[in-house]
């Protein structure tokens, strides 16, 4: 068998920056122990495998698996996997812009593209979920050891540690400054005794002592088989319901741009929109490009 196989990067517009994601757009039959023996020899943050869709009326059924396991929802693959589609000519534009639909664990999640020359160069997409939040049991001194950092290095008060899921949820740790954002490191001792039976088991950790963009960030991800994550459209989605926390704004439509991926060497921009009224969320929209790096075959 034969199957081919296209990859990105995404949340960039240059090569070797962003998300690096493997997509397979056509693999009927192949089953779930393959995917995932598949996705562990690209070793990826995420590979997506696509299907016929199960309601007619969508573009396709995505299957998403990080090297370790499958994940209902994932951001970047849902860029990803939608531009790469366009390009390869599997979704109809009309002018400037395409609508899709792509079935993931977590229910149907819409996708915008926009167009120029009839070839995909944004994707935007709604969160599939509203933002669920839930307090954290573990102390600031348990997550400044799970990050290698000083318990003075982790906001308290309005900016204290919360968990957030838009789909997968994860420990949202906003940090005193740039400087600390970069000297944080995974504890893996301190995560299993402390954090592995967590709900939100991984951690994004994020600081508005920004370069060039409103939030500086990273991600953690021992939970889903990630050691860290270059670019997180999942964690962005959830980070709305933190970021809209802290906003005098109460109703209306707030936007941020969120870098990640900088102490990785892969530097990634991804955008972030909440609709909010009467100081709740009432939908998430996460953007950005990608660009096509390679195509081949696997032979299996």
């Amino acid at each position: 068998m034969r199957l081919r196989f296209h990859t990105a990067d995404v949340f960039t517009t240059e090569p070797f920056g962003g998300n690096p994601l493997a997509v397979f757009p056509a693999v009927e039959g192949l089953d779930s122990e393959t995917m995932q023996r598949v996705a562990a020899e690209f070793a990826l943050s995420e590979t997506v495998f696509v299907l016929p869709p199960e309601d007619p009326r969508h573009t396709r059924k995505v299957r998403i698996f990080t090297p370790k396991k499958e994940l209902l929802f994932a951001g970047h693959p849902t860029i990803g996997t939608a531009m790469i589609l366009s390009w390869i000519g599997e979704i109809p534009s009309d002018g400037d812009g395409a609508q899709v639909v792509l079935e993931e664990g977590v229910g149907p999640v819409p996708v915008r593209l926009l167009l120029r020359n009839g070839r995909a160069y944004f994707a935007e997409f709604s969160s599939p979920k509203l933002p669920e939040l839930r307090t954290t049991s573990n102390s600031i001194d348990d997550i400044a050891g799970v990050l290698s950092l000083e318990p003075r290095d982790i906001c308290t008060g309005a900016l204290a540690p919360r968990s957030i899921s838009c789909g997968i949820p994860f420990l949202f740790v906003a940090l005193a400054g740039r400087e600390a954002l970069g000297r944080a490191r995974l504890n893996r001792v301190v995560w299993e005794t402390k954090f592995a039976d967590s709900w939100a088991k991984d951690l994004y950790l994020f600081t508005r002592d920004a370069r060039d963009s409103d939030v500086s960030a990273r991600m953690f991800g021992p939970g889903v088989g990630i050691e860290e994550d270059p670019a997180s459209g999942s964690a962005v989605a959830a980070l709305a319901a933190f970021l809209t926390a802290l906003s005098s704004v109460r109703s209306g439509t707030l936007k941020w741009t969120v870098e990640q991926g900088r102490d990785l060497g892969r530097p990634s921009t991804l955008g972030l929109e909440a609709d909010v009224r009467d100081g709740n969320v009432i939908s998430v929209r996460v953007g950005g490009s990608a660009v096509p790096m390679t195509e081949g075959f696997l032979q299996l």
